[in-house]
């Protein structure tokens, strides 16, 4: 503890157990923990229990409201890491410790030492320091007003029940407001975000797959005032069939892996945490001109044919990639093209301008302080939370009158003595990663993390054997693909890269969406949006 840091005193109090009013505990808030100690001639440790408060997502205070009971009640929430007893997997399981305080006749005392209890549990559970990088990221933290996307279509089409069955509780106990806002159609999500007064809500939370985030990326970039909507933390819940991006979150917080609904409770923990941390965009050029937004991928060879063929098979949920990929194997593709990259060895400061939507208006992202978002309890009342932005707004910068910066071409002009060329033109597979996760089960970038300013490019030069792509794959769901000694597989670290396709024919896609055939260029944008993480494993 740094000197001059003050400890907050311990609470104390002897409560009965709800539903139980003839088991009484002995109740302890520290600044870390609350202990429960049921009260008994058994033998204490085994009727002791320990809840750590970085497990807490939320505490409230209420009264029963029919009969004359003047008792008072006290529920807390947690999600602790726990093995389940059917598997060896450690996953967060919710835990809820309610009690009945009833030492007064006055049932309004009552009502204020429950209270009491709440706004110190909840204080000081958002007290809980999370460190990244020696620096500071947690101040009780929880947005109050989300905006939550939901497609129900997604995955195996069951992302509303298990927003109805999981997340729409957590949110509740964490004191989280929120609006559910259920997706009708493709770019549906794009075109609300894009247009919406974004001052109504302090996150925007996706709960699908991939694809939704990528819409509300791009939406958010298309507005006039995209310096400071894309700014907006956004929030990830898996309810689709990749869900990469959730994938990598859970990755991050340095939990072991998880899946399917497991995974969905931990993100939602991470959710209901509420730290904010900057997150890397990259910016796709197409040969036409288009430009789009990434916060994931950019593929073209077997990745991307299995993402868009393996759509026929949707109904069997994340299971369709490894049916795709196994129908993919049978019949492997090989793609010419040209490939070249800038080395993320060439650095400069340069390379850290966001995307200029309007000439000149660039504004370099490093000129910005370190964020320090504070979504506050405001501790009036049980539920009432009062949120705040501390990011201080960012000093201007002159306009540099470029969209990208020198060393970075446009796609139709020539690349600088910077690139590398790659000497291969036939691979089975290129792919760009920004976050550590290609699906659930797939560690494809181990190395990455949110916002380290580089894209992991790793690409498959034509001529392995399938049996010897299939253990690749297998590999990745660890992330030892690229331990292995196989002289097909490249791994290089980039700040930018440029493909050409010479194959007549391919798919190509940005974020799990297939974009238009052709040459493509991209180039990484540090720490430009912002994600709700729940706190970054140092």
């Amino acid at each position: 503890m740094e000197q001059g840091d003050t400890v907050a005193p311990s609470l104390y109090g002897e409560f009965a157990v709800a539903g139980s009013r003839k088991v009484l505990c002995a109740v302890c808030l520290t600044d870390r923990d609350l202990i429960v100690q049921r009260l008994t001639s058994a033998p204490a440790a085994r009727h002791r229990a320990v809840f750590s408060l970085e497990d807490c997502v939320g505490c409230r205070a209420f009264r029963l409201v029919s009969g004359g009971d003047p008792a008072a009640y006290l529920a807390a929430y947690f999600y602790p890491p726990k093995r389940r007893w059917t598997s060896s997997r450690v996953s967060r399981q919710r835990v809820e410790q309610c009690f009945r305080l009833c030492s007064l006749q006055d049932p309004d005392a009552n009502l204020e030492e429950a209270r009491k209890w709440a706004r110190a549990i909840r204080e000081r559970s958002g007290c809980q320091q999370h460190v990244r990088d020696g620096v500071l990221m947690s101040q009780l933290s929880r947005p109050c007003r989300m905006m939550l996307l939901v497609n129900p279509q997604s995955g195996k089409g069951q992302a509303l029940t298990l927003y109805n069955n999981h997340i729409q509780r957590m949110l509740n106990e964490a004191g989280v407001s929120h609006t559910l806002v259920i997706t009708e159609r493709q770019n549906h999500a794009r075109e609300l975000v894009r247009e919406a007064d974004l001052s109504q809500w302090d996150a925007l939370v996706i709960m699908s797959g991939d694809g939704l985030l990528f819409e509300v990326i791009n939406g958010l970039l298309e507005r006039s005032d995209w310096e400071e909507a894309i700014r907006t933390p956004l929030g990830i819940l898996p309810g689709g069939s990749g869900n990469a991006l959730a994938a990598s979150v859970h990755h991050y917080s340095g939990a072991p892996p998880v899946f399917s609904k497991d995974l969905l409770v931990s993100c939602g923990f991470l959710l209901c945490r509420g730290l904010v941390s900057r997150m890397d965009l990259v910016s796709v050029q197409l040969g036409s001109g288009t430009r789009l937004f990434s916060f994931l991928s950019l593929a073209w060879g077997i990745v991307a044919d299995v993402d868009i063929e393996s759509e026929r098979y949707r109904h069997v949920g994340a299971a369709r990639f490894t049916v795709g990929m196994l129908v993919r194997l049978a019949s492997l593709r090989v793609c010419r093209g040209k490939l070249a990259y800038l080395p993320a060895s060439t650095h400069r400061c340069s390379e850290r301008t966001p995307p200029s939507l309007q000439p000149g208006q660039a504004c370099r992202e490093r000129c910005k302080p370190p964020a320090q978002y504070s979504l506050h309890n405001s501790c009036q009342s049980n539920n009432s939370l009062r949120v705040r932005r501390a990011e201080r707004p960012p000093p201007r910068c002159p306009s540099t009158g470029h969209t990208d910066p020198p060393d970075v071409p446009p796609l139709s002009e020539p690349l600088t003595p910077d690139w590398v060329v790659v000497p291969e033109k036939d691979f089975v597979l290129v792919l760009a990663m920004c976050h550590s996760h290609l699906a659930e089960d797939l560690l494809a970038a181990p190395d990455a993390s949110l916002d380290d300013g580089l894209i992991h490019l790793t690409y498959i030069k034509a001529g392995i054997s399938r049996s010897a792509l299939l253990k690749l794959f297998l590999a990745m769901e660890k992330g030892a693909h690229l331990d292995s000694s196989c002289p097909h597989l490249v791994h290089a670290t980039v700040r930018a890269l440029r493909l050409e396709p010479l194959s007549p024919k391919g798919i190509i896609t940005v974020d799990g969406e297939v974009v238009e055939y052709g040459p493509v260029q991209a180039q990484v944008h540090q720490g430009l949006a912002r994600l709700l993480t729940g706190g970054v494993a140092s």
